[in-house]
């Protein structure tokens, strides 16, 4: 036999001694359910507590909760997000005109140093 066999066996013998008995029997019970006339009992239980109408009062509740929205929201829900997109549009427009200007001013004093520096060089 080899020593992985007898740890597995000497495990399997201590897991077996720390259980109950009849704890198969239990597993086995609740992995199988309660019995079909345990159900019915519960139904029946259950059904004598609700008040004749609840479905269709549940019903009607769920209907007038789904109602549609009218279409003067719809319409000012498209307006304010067409809002939000253009003004979103126009940031960023001013921004990358913005950060060109700035780019170009940029090269153009470098090119009037470079002008001058010249003109200071050949006088």
């Amino acid at each position: 036999m080899k020593p992985e066999e007898h740890a597995w066996r000497a495990l399997n013998q201590h897991a077996s001694a720390q259980l109950r008995n009849g704890f198969a029997d239990r597993v086995l019970r609740a992995a199988h359910g309660p019995q079909e006339s345990t159900w019915n009992q519960l139904q029946a239980q259950g059904a004598a507590q609700i008040r004749p109408g609840f479905a269709e009062r549940v019903l009607r509740a769920a209907r007038a909760a789904a109602d549609m929205p009218s279409l003067g929201s719809q319409f000012a829900l498209s307006a304010a997000t067409a809002a939000a997109c253009l003004a979103a549009v126009l940031f960023l427009h001013m921004r990358s005109i913005d950060q060109a200007d700035a780019r170009n001013l940029d090269e153009w004093q470098q090119i009037v140093a470079a002008a001058e520096d010249m003109d200071a060089g050949g006088l």
